[in-house]
């Protein structure tokens, strides 16, 4: 294969020789892209906060999360045909930009991702409980016990992605690929199912069941709650990229992955939901705004066909934690091979007989648990921990998007010498980069902005619970960065073990 087919040029100039294994295909990275965006478990998993707080027309929000999403992953596509290297965004923006704005990329999407983790994985008890209540192993799903059972499913799971990525990327690819098999196949059978249990019209989108009710700004401040729950579905997708320096021809197959598998969730997304609506035999059933889709599924098509779905929704979830837990080890990997974490030497260190990075799947996986434990007696994680999650990604995916529209308006993007036939997006470039921008900071203030519906949603009310999102990302922005600056900025450079060769002329000079 043509070293420029491979994608190792890329890396060489980065200063990387690549340690890891090139094994995956172009259905592989597509899997790693959609499993991460996850529709079944993104739609499943927040439907309810969508519902409780927008009504049936909070699926509007459902294109116009994806309008503003393909703006990014857009650019993403570019840059993926142009550099296909795992921690896609941390070594994005050091390419764009600088070491400085590099490491917080990486850290934001680092922290991102084990918050994603710790949210996802929170999905199986809104999933397992409702298949037989022999998956509600504390209390009776209600309260505090929801909360402390959702716990102990979601750590089985992050254990097990944990020791699947330990394993191999192989492993975890063709887990991940089955998993993304059945998730589509069934979501596409949901679609239809769905389609014979009709009983009202598309109509029932313009319905806001009264939930303006309470804000000054009447539908629009609920729709913008509302959104939020598609805003949690339609991101990961740049993990395609990040697996670049395992994948063959990633140059073609990165940006192909990057789009596909955010168009593709976003028609099975859009059709399940309004299908669902269109199904569902009471649309003001409260069971709508508590339970979500679960509800419909069990109550549209029968316990018995209900319950194998929600064995589909629990599959595509544990893939979905798979992917995260995936595209999190190869950010950590990065930083890691550039001395840019604590640790780094042990942390990039590749082990021999499986290709992967061991050591950081298991920190990885240890945080997420640890960040579950912490939120165990609360009743209000699982809308307050995602959204955190989001407006890390939305936060690290700007850091990209900026310094990327910096260049193009000083006519150094794309670059000179790009060779014919890698995905461009020529003279659109420049309206599409200023979209993705202007559309990552407004949903970054939408999803910061603090409101009891998210954070504070039941009592006790505290106001540093409201505005735990300003918090946690100021304090967590301002403190890794503080670390960086102070203490790790000073170590920064490729690890000797992972650094390239020099060219024969270099070696001659010397």
């Amino acid at each position: 294969m043509p070293l420029s087919d491979t994608g190792d040029r890329e890396l060489g100039e980065f200063g990387y020789t690549n340690q890891l294994k090139r094994t995956l295909g172009s259905f592989h990275t597509f899997a790693a892209g959609i499993s991460y965006i996850s529709v079944l478990t993104g739609v499943f998993q927040l439907s309810y906060l969508g519902l409780s707080e927008g009504g049936p027309a909070y699926w509007w929000s459902w294109p116009a999360v994806f309008i503003g999403q393909l703006m990014v992953a857009l650019c993403f596509a570019e840059l993926a045909a142009q550099y296909p290297v795992a921690g896609s965004v941390y070594n994005w923006a050091k390419k764009l930009s600088n070491p400085h704005i590099a490491w917080m990329a990486g850290w934001m999407m680092l922290l991102a991702s084990i918050v994603s983790i710790s949210a996802t994985a929170l999905a199986y008890q809104r999933t397992l409980p409702q298949i037989t209540s022999f998956f509600q192993f504390i209390g009776d799903g209600t309260g505090t016990s929801d909360a402390a059972n959702g716990v102990l499913l979601a750590s089985v799971l992050i254990v097990f992605t944990t020791l699947v990525n330990a394993f191999g990327v192989k492993l975890m690819a063709r887990i991940n690929s089955a998993g993304v098999f059945v998730e589509l196949l069934f979501a596409v059978l949901l679609v239809v199912f769905l389609a014979f249990h009709f009983v009202r019209g598309p109509s029932v989108v313009t319905e806001t069941n009264g939930t303006e009710a309470g804000h000054s700004s009447g539908y629009l401040g609920a729709f913008l709650i509302a959104g939020i729950a598609s805003s949690y579905v339609m991101y990961g997708f740049d993990t395609a990229a990040s697996l670049g320096e395992e994948s063959l021809n990633p140059h073609r197959n990165a940006p192909k992955a990057i789009l596909r598998a955010l168009v593709a969730s976003f028609v099975l997304g859009g059709l399940i939901i309004l299908f669902a609506l269109m199904a569902v035999g009471n649309i003001n059933a409260p069971e709508l705004g508590t339970v979500g889709l679960q509800y419909v599924l069990t109550d549209a098509l029968g316990p018995a066909i209900g319950r194998v779905f929600l064995f589909v929704v629990f599959i595509a979830i544990t893939v979905c934690v798979l992917a995260v837990h995936t595209a999190a080890i190869r950010i950590a990997f990065a930083m890691a091979r550039d001395n840019a974490l604590p640790g780094g030497r042990k942390l990039a260190r590749v082990n021999k007989t499986t290709g992967t990075p061991v050591l950081p799947a298991i920190v990885i996986g240890v945080l997420a648990i640890a960040l579950l434990v912490l939120n165990i007696n609360s009743t209000q994680i699982f809308s307050a921990v995602t959204s955190l999650a989001i407006i890390l990604i939305y936060l690290s995916y700007l850091l990209v998007t900026v310094p990327m529209l910096i260049r193009r308006l000083r006519g150094r993007w794309p670059r000179e010498g790009t060779p014919a036939g890698r995905f461009s997006l020529g003279r659109w470039g420049l309206p599409v980069n200023v979209l993705a921008v202007l559309w990552g900071g407004a949903m970054t203030i939408n999803l910061a902005w603090p409101r009891n519906e998210i954070y504070n949603a039941s009592p006790p009310f505290h106001w540093y619970l409201k505005w735990i999102s300003v918090l946690f990302v100021g304090v967590f922005a301002a403190g890794g960065f503080a670390y960086y600056w102070f203490v790790q900025r000073h170590k920064v450079g490729v690890l000797a073990d992972h650094a390239a060769a020099p060219a024969p002329d270099e070696e001659v000079s010397r």
